[in-house]
């Protein structure tokens, strides 16, 4: 046995069968109509197609996930509220203050306005990134309530940027947890990673996992953590030199299915 677990669900009303690792992350998906296992790591190719092996009813295709073509991506004209590529760095933190500012005097600040301004500056910094081929989407909504706070797409992949405040404190990770300052410990590299796998099940594409950190005194990784990267928000220009993994026409494509809000409904 190999660890991996085949789950079949329903998606946008076709039948898909998962293959999971056991703390639940995708690894593949075999879509029977179109005789196609999907890789999102061509490392598991062959422990993938052992645990399909049982489900397989006849020759199949193996491969990265196909990007929509050109004729798919007309029809993705979107109506202005489906579109979310104007969303600002916030967005829903901006709209919960404007609806509800809380009241005019506090003791402590509102720690939204803190989560804000965090989003607000590496929302800036990502969106310098635009001029070198990348895309940035702020504010995603997902199922719950919760929310995607960044999606970056570029030459070198899909990236799922979570934002930390952390302004004048230092910070201390060690996988799984974080802490800030005098604040308790929090596993937040379990959340980092959580918003990435529900990014690449809705976009069934491979994303990574990125834990933007605001503006810190000092900021301590113990260890390199598992998959996650670890940046600065004055460091998040480092993205533009990883390259060769996403055509000009990938990047458009993807960007084009990420903005559609009906594409985070699942």
């Amino acid at each position: 046995m190999n660890g991996l677990r085949v789950i079949p669900t329903w998606r946008h009303g076709q039948e898909r069968l998962y293959v999971c690792l056991t703390d639940g992350r995708n690894v593949a998906w075999y879509d029977r109509e179109a005789a196609r296992v999907n890789l999102l790591s061509e490392d598991r190719r062959e422990e993938v197609l052992d645990a399909l092996g049982p489900f397989l009813t006849g020759p199949v295709t193996v491969g990265p996930p196909p990007v929509p073509t050109p004729a798919e991506l007309a029809r993705l004209t979107l109506h202005p509220d489906d579109d979310l590529a104007p969303n600002r760095p916030g967005e829903a933190l901006l709209i919960a203050l404007d609806r509800d500012p809380g009241p005019a005097h506090r003791l402590r600040p509102d720690p939204r306005r803190r989560a804000l301004a965090a989003e607000q500056a590496v929302g800036e910094a990502l969106d310098q990134l635009e001029g070198a081929g990348w895309h940035t989407l702020h504010s995603l909504p997902l199922p719950g309530g919760d929310r995607i706070h960044h999606l970056v797409i570029g030459p070198g992949g899909l990236f799922c940027v979570r934002t930390l405040y952390a302004r004048k404190q230092r910070v201390l990770v060690a996988d799984p947890m974080v802490t800030v300052g005098r604040h308790e410990q929090r596993p937040l590299l379990r959340r980092v990673r959580a918003d990435a796998d529900r990014a690449s099940y809705a976009l069934t594409a491979e994303v990574h996992p990125v834990l933007a950190v605001a503006g810190p005194a000092d900021l301590n990784v113990l260890a390199p953590p598992r998959e996650v990267r670890i940046l600065q928000d004055t460091d998040l220009d480092s993205l533009v030199r990883l390259g060769g993994v996403l055509k000009p026409a990938d990047v458009e494509a993807l960007h084009a299915m990420a903005r559609d809000r009906h594409m985070w409904v699942f």
